[in-house]
């Protein structure tokens, strides 16, 4: 069935599992897990790949979460604005140093190369937005070793953690 994601207007097939939270072979167990590893053991420098100065994007909203819980967040957007702060680069590739996390707001058909990006750059881990979703990238991305999520919010997430 097709859903239209209300915050981005992204239309997209969900189907079980897609998400990680269901299916089969402890996918949901891997999916729990791997948030709590990726919010509390992957890193505290998080690269946020769609992050600009538009105050009405959501990806502004959660990088002033993800430093409120002591996160350095990285923005990447080809304007390579300085956001809350941080300086800002036009790409992944850009970022001069290490990058624990890539959290991915980008629309799903332009999310599987950001996730092969951040295999390049060394990243521990790759987070995709809610309504973020590409089964074939989450396979890849777990196939060389980084944790993954997939069509979750890490503003909803870690303040769960307790």
């Amino acid at each position: 069935m097709a859903e239209r994601n209300e915050r981005t207007g992204d239309e997209g097939q969900r189907q079980s599992g897609e998400n990680g939270q269901s299916g089969e072979n402890g996918e949901a167990g891997y999916e729990a897990a791997a948030v709590r590893r990726i919010l509390r053991e992957s890193g505290d420098t998080w690269a946020v790949v769609g992050l600009s100065n538009n105050t009405a994007r959501a990806a502004h909203g959660v990088a002033a979460v993800l430093q409120r819980f002591g996160k350095r967040i990285v923005p990447v957007h080809p304007k390579a604005e300085t956001v809350h702060g941080e300086r800002g680069y036009a790409s992944l590739a850009d970022v001069p140093f290490p990058v624990d996390v890539v959290d991915v707001f980008v629309n799903s058909e332009l999310a599987g190369a950001v996730a092969d990006e951040a295999v390049a750059k060394g990243a521990r881990a790759v987070w995709f937005q809610l309504g973020v979703i590409d089964r074939a990238a989450y396979e890849r991305t777990r196939a060389a070793g980084l944790d993954m999520v997939m069509d979750r919010c890490p503003a909803i997430e870690i303040p769960r953690l307790g």
